[in-house]
């Protein structure tokens, strides 16, 4: 007895073990797929065939990494929620950073907090209070040796790799401040604050350089160009300026917005000579430096934009993020003009993420090989999405987070529903149509059995289902 009790035991653990192993493991991995890509190419086979990768999930190890679908964006979008990560004590996220090989997350919080996640396992490593106030902004040097970083007090502070705070600025700023940007050779950054001022550092001495003058408000972000000597700044006064870093007055100033401009970056790959910027006034807008003007406008009937990022492998892919909570992706050579009260270039997002958060999207960055989107918000939480694998019914439709979040099935099942009706008005609702109702997945359609079916012998199991459980709803 005692040895068919104990073998009874092992072979219950044995189960739970397996069953453990069958759990899905949120991970994504850019090195298998990197390293087929390489093979490839050592065997001359550049490019991947639209329809290469079929749609069963044995076929996972064809999907290869951003940097081969070149031209093919449509095909290489973040669209799938993976992980949700957050601390145990949570705050709002202003600021988050991938490290330069793009194998942490760094996420800096309204507490001071530097908080370390892993880029592919999205495990907890490491936390440290950084700041003694509220951290708005983060920044790393082109080569990677350093680290910056500003607070609410307007302190800027120096880091290593390694996390070692080597230098601080002390209350440079009268305000908080709200963006750090590196000059291309790493010798010089810039810092603008909501004391309405930009300031040019010499990044080896801490030395003050220039003290860019000329915003009447708050400035909410700046960023110098991958390869120009040429700074912009975006503000509370609606307007973006561009600025010659050697000198202290502006080269010009864009106007078009209505609002405050919540943020603006320069195009970093490509021909690099466009700049993107959001704004409060519900729109973002895409502008030519060469001439000046904006060549596209993105508007938003729903909510504010407030997070924008330029993909750093296809140049044509730029994302949006709303106080809403939403995401949205626009392939800028795909656009269409439309007539909204004049002929305006105009663009409709290419996909859309309605439920991305639950509060207001405050960044968004993606991972330099451009497989991962991380976005972070006033939800106190940062979420990464990354391309959907092969046989994912739910790859562009997953229902938590898109327009299906109240209808979801789950949902319906939950709270007494049918296909979005409620299950005591399911026969008194002469409206309701068969053809309508909306299906679960994996059990077919429902037809139309009303009060003419009086028991099941009446009934054609082919094709009447229900949930296992609960039985059939108008029936008694």
């Amino acid at each position: 007895m005692d040895k068919q009790k104990s073998y009874n035991q092992n072979l219950e653990l044995q189960l739970a073990s397996q069953q453990r192993k069958n759990a899905h493991r949120r991970t994504v991995d850019h090195g298998n797929s990197m390293g087929r890509w390489f093979i490839n190419r050592s065997l001359g086979i550049e490019k991947q065939a639209i329809g290469a990768i079929r749609p069963e999930a044995s076929y996972l190890i064809d999907l290869l990494p951003p940097a081969a679908y070149k031209n093919r964006v449509i095909v290489d979008q973040q669209t799938k929620f993976v992980h949700l990560s957050a601390n145990k004590a949570k705050h709002a996220i202003h600021a988050v950073k991938w490290t330069p090989e793009g194998r942490r997350l760094l996420v800096a919080s309204h507490s001071g907090e530097f908080t370390l996640w892993h880029g592919m396992t999205f495990n907890f490593e490491t936390i440290m209070q950084a700041h003694d106030t509220a951290i708005f902004s983060l920044c790393y040097s082109h080569n990677g040796d350093w680290l910056i970083s500003g607070d609410q007090d307007g302190s800027i502070k120096y880091w290593q790799p390694n996390f070692n705070n080597v230098n601080i600025l002390s209350n440079v700023h009268g305000d908080g401040v709200r963006d750090l940007a590196f000059s291309p050779n790493d010798s010089k950054f810039v810092s603008c604050s909501d004391d309405s001022s930009l300031k040019i550092w010499n990044f080896n001495n801490g030395v003050q350089e220039q003290n860019l003058s000329g915003h009447h408000w708050d400035v909410k972000c700046c960023d110098w160009h991958p390869s120009l000597g040429l700074v912009l700044s975006g503000s509370k006064d609606n307007l973006i300026k561009l600025w010659d870093p050697r000198s202290s007055k502006p080269i010009n100033t864009l106007h078009g917005f209505k609002h405050t401009v919540t943020k603006a970056k320069f195009q970093p790959i490509g021909a690099q000579r466009l700049l993107a910027a959001t704004s409060r006034d519900r729109s973002a807008r895409v502008f030519d430096l060469r001439t000046m003007k904006d060549i596209l406008i993105i508007r938003n009937q729903e909510a504010e934009t407030s997070a924008i990022s330029w993909h750093p492998v296809h140049a044509e892919l730029l994302t949006t993020a709303s106080y809403d909570g939403s995401i949205s992706h626009y392939i800028l050579n795909s656009h269409v003009a439309e007539e909204i009260e004049k002929v305006e270039n105009t663009a409709n997002h290419n996909f859309k993420i309605p439920y991305a958060h639950e509060k207001a999207v405050n960044q968004l960055e993606y991972n330099p090989v451009g497989n991962i989107l991380c976005s972070a918000g006033a939800d106190r939480s940062v979420r990464f999405w990354c391309r959907s694998r092969p046989n994912d019914p739910t790859a562009f439709r997953d229902a938590p987070y898109s327009d299906e979040k109240v209808g979801a099935w789950y949902y319906g099942v939950n709270n007494n529903n049918v296909g979005g009706l409620p299950i005591d008005d399911f026969e008194n609702n002469q409206e309701f149509n068969t053809t309508e109702r909306q299906d679960f997945p994996g059990i077919p359609l429902m037809n139309d059995f009303g009060n003419n079916a009086n028991n099941f012998n009446d009934i054609n199991n082919n094709q009447l289902a229900s949930l296992p459980g609960m039985g059939l709803p108008g029936l008694t």
